[in-house]
């Protein structure tokens, strides 16, 4: 297993700044007093696995990012569940290869289906992938809001 420097304390400190909370303010989230937090946050002391676990969901990040988040990375403790897989290039057809990390976790296999979603808005233009079962899913449960199935009619 690969050694993994602990740099809570740090991360703490940088979530806490990041989200604009104050230390009495993660104390009360948490339900630990303000002195606790300001002891994690200096590295005197550690919290437990429990208080690992509410404040990572108070960040919205993993506990893995939480305690062993290096700093390296220029963009930051990622969000929980989100993730950057790297660059790769767009070929002369317009093909373009996923990352195999991006495939393995979503467990992508040749045949897949998948729906391009775009946003050419000057600020945000860039694409997406979604599988198109879960694409469709999702317009189904849209379309049955506002189109509900009214009794007797199919």
């Amino acid at each position: 297993m690969k050694d993994k420097k602990i740099n809570i304390s740090r991360n703490l400190i940088y979530l806490r700044r990041r989200n604009h909370l104050t230390i009495e303010q993660v104390a009360g989230e948490i339900g630990v007093s303000r002195q606790a937090v300001s002891k994690w946050e200096s590295g005197e002391t550690l919290p437990d696995l429990l208080n690992c676990d509410m404040l990572a969901r108070l960040y919205s990040v993993s506990v893995d990012d939480l305690i062993y988040f290096d700093g390296e990375d220029p963009t930051g403790i990622p969000p929980r569940d989100k993730h950057i897989f790297g660059t790769t290039v767009v070929g002369a057809r317009g093909q373009v290869v996923i990352p195999k990390a991006a495939r393995d976790m979503l467990e992508l296999k040749e045949g897949d289906r998948l729906v391009v979603l775009g946003d050419s808005s000057p600020e945000n233009r860039g694409i997406a992938l979604i599988h198109a079962d879960s694409f469709l899913q999702a317009a189904k449960e849209v379309y049955d809001m506002f189109y509900p199935k009214q009794e007797g009619k199919p």
